[in-house]
């Protein structure tokens, strides 16, 4: 289907689809501990990639980490707190790295993750990894935790753009490698995650979103050709189709702030696009579920499209909510 297939009904997959909201998952944490260190178990990680699998029969498995990976093995410091959220340290306020000692061996476990996955996966399940696009990992490097409209980040990216786009440059590269090993230990496709994207200004938005996403993606495909790229601009809006236009993406995930008949009416017709459910309307299940899942299959119909979430599946959201969107997709 990231090939240009489109199919009825469409695959699904979705996005945190291994996590807090299985009871199977909340039973692992709390025997093996500490959020980060559960990503760096790679039988743990392993294990909560195939859980959803195992209940639902998902059409993809979601290699089970986390963004910020990236600046860890950057140099940074990071650490989860309690109800509060990643922590980094320093924080980067200046922009500069000189002060870090990157590891990539950080990265290793994860990359064991995917192998132990692809071992275990039947073969009709598709193997996705997944990476922060420079611009969302900037902003946590920069304020060393999440920030309201990410302002340390752009103010630096307006004070000293060459500093700046030092540290955009060295997310650029190590992203590259870390997902080059992905693919290396089997995953079939990957994802950027630009969470932030919809807190910049449209020529910042071509700066520091579409250039640099440009450069993964091209990058990829150079060294690991046929493996598709998805990018997911989050809060992109009117900017998507620059977005499409500019990264050279296979796939393109739409958030659930998009009307799918506008994406549709916008976006390259062979494009495949994901999404793009709202993670309540899943929560609130019954008529406001059916309703929400009819439009959007309706609206992309036309198109190869993979059935998802606008963003990552909530912690409340019940199992028995799940299970009866994909009897509605696959009945």
């Amino acid at each position: 289907m990231l090939n240009g297939e489109r199919l009825d009904p469409p695959p699904v997959w979705l996005m945190r689809q291994a996590g807090r909201y299985l009871p199977e998952y909340r039973a692992l944490r709390a025997e093996k501990g500490g959020f980060l260190d559960l990503c760096y178990d790679p039988e743990a990680a392993a294990e909560v990639t195939l859980q959803p699998i195992r209940r639902f029969g998902f059409d993809g498995a979601i290699l089970f980490s986390d963004i910020l990976v990236v600046p860890h093995a950057l140099g940074q410091r990071l650490w989860f707190e309690a109800g509060e959220g990643p922590r980094l340290a320093p924080p980067l306020a200046d922009g500069l790295l000189g002060g870090l000692t990157p590891d990539p061996a950080i990265l290793a476990p994860i990359h064991e993750t995917v192998r132990r996955v692809v071992s275990a996966l039947p073969p009709e399940t598709t193997m996705l990894g997944f990476a922060g696009s420079p611009w969302t990992v900037a902003t946590y490097m920069v304020a060393g935790q999440g920030s309201k409209d990410q302002a340390p980040a752009r103010r630096l990216a307006y004070r000293d753009p060459a500093a700046f786009g030092r540290l955009v440059d060295a997310i650029v590269d190590l992203t590259v490698d870390y997902l080059v090993g992905q693919i290396d230990a089997g995953v079939q496709a990957v994802q950027l995650f630009d969470s932030w994207a919809g807190s910049l200004a449209p020529a910042e938005f071509r700066r520091w979103v579409v250039e640099p996403n440009a450069r993964i993606v091209a990058a990829l495909h150079d060294r690991r050709p046929g493996t598709p790229v998805i990018g997911f601009p989050k809060g992109a809006g009117a900017k998507l189709a620059d977005y499409a236009a500019g990264v050279g993406a296979d796939a393109i995930g739409l958030d659930e702030t998009v009307d799918p008949a506008w994406a549709d009416a916008v976006l390259p017709k062979e494009l495949p696009v994901q999404g793009n459910l709202d993670p309540l309307a899943l929560i609130t299940g019954g008529e406001a579920l059916e309703g929400a899942v009819a439009a959007i299959r309706r609206a992309l119909f036309r198109r190869p499209h993979i059935f998802n979430l606008g963003h990552g599946i909530l912690p409340d959201t019940p199992v028995s909510h799940v299970t009866a969107l994909l009897a509605m997709l696959r009945g």
